[in-house]
């Protein structure tokens, strides 16, 4: 089987020779499309001298595209039992590394210490853990592409009027755009929901002005603990502040005491976090 390139006709056979079952409680659904590799290989930009960080290699199929364009690929796989397979499947690439771990309790430059993009097919369950554990990183990529569910991509790219705590997030540290969308059948087992591939493109330098990362995310944390409150009662209750501090910094910034989190943008989270900061949280 060395070598040999999943496809939907065979991924059943390639998972009942190693006598593995797919485990829903690790999202695993494989990517077995051969139209959204492409898509994928296209939006990563790929050259000989990148180095690729991979998280959830699965049987391999994506990874062995991967190094076919890139100069080094990093393979990492949570489950111990698709490390055989992998072994058994990418044999032939010598410049695919395949560790297994988890990537939420590694630090990345541990991992990976030269500049790296990321290319994956994310659990769906942990998406937003690994996004923001990617973006926060001291060590964070130059590039994503990462496959996740159709409704969370929509999060990513929202603008003001339908933000989230998830899409400032992102929105804070990169640019991100879709670039393809995949039916259920796109992987095994299907899904029961639509997918999305999404870039991030993230800041070389963020047009925002924050000097303290944790306290700006402290404010639009309290700012969306109560979504469909407005602003001046969410702020003062979740950063336990009087009512007319709030309103005074909200005033200064330009923006309407009865508005809700969802309805601004990352800008106006960054000049609240200057008011606030500066004033009633110094």
């Amino acid at each position: 089987m060395s070598g040999a390139e999943p496809r939907p006709s065979s991924v059943k056979r390639l998972l009942r020779e190693f006598g593995i079952k797919p485990r829903k409680r690790l999202g695993q659904n494989f990517l077995v499309s051969q139209a959204l590799l492409k898509r994928i290989i296209a939006a990563a930009e790929l050259a000989d001298q990148d180095a690729v960080l991979e998280i959830g290699a699965g049987l391999g199929t994506l990874t062995r595209r991967l190094a076919q364009r890139a100069g080094r690929v990093i393979a990492l796989e949570l489950d111990e039992r698709l490390i055989p397979l992998l072994h058994d499947q990418l044999a032939s690439y010598t410049h695919v590394q395949i560790v297994h771990g988890d990537i939420l309790s590694l630090e990345l430059a541990d991992v990976i210490s030269t500049p790296y993009k990321v290319v994956a097919n994310l659990p769906y369950y942990i998406t937003s853990a690994i996004l923001r554990h990617l973006l926060e990183s001291e060590h964070k990529p130059a590039l994503m592409v990462v496959t996740v569910q159709n409704e969370v991509a929509e999060r990513l790219v929202a603008g003001p009027g339908a933000m989230s705590l998830l899409a400032v997030s992102v929105q804070f540290y990169g640019q991100p755009r879709i670039v393809a969308r995949a039916p259920p059948g796109a992987f095994y087992p299907s899904p029961r929901v639509q997918s999305a591939v999404v870039r991030i493109d993230p800041y070389v330098e963020r047009p925002t002005t924050v000097d303290d990362v944790e306290t700006f995310f402290r404010i639009v944390r309290a700012g969306f603990s109560q979504r469909r409150k407005q602003l001046r009662n969410s702020l003062s209750q979740g950063l336990n502040l009087p009512v007319d501090e709030v309103v005074e910094a909200l005033h200064r910034c330009g923006i309407d005491e009865k508005q809700r989190p969802q309805e601004l943008s990352v800008g106006q989270w960054a000049q609240l976090y200057g008011e606030l900061a500066q004033g009633a949280l110094r």
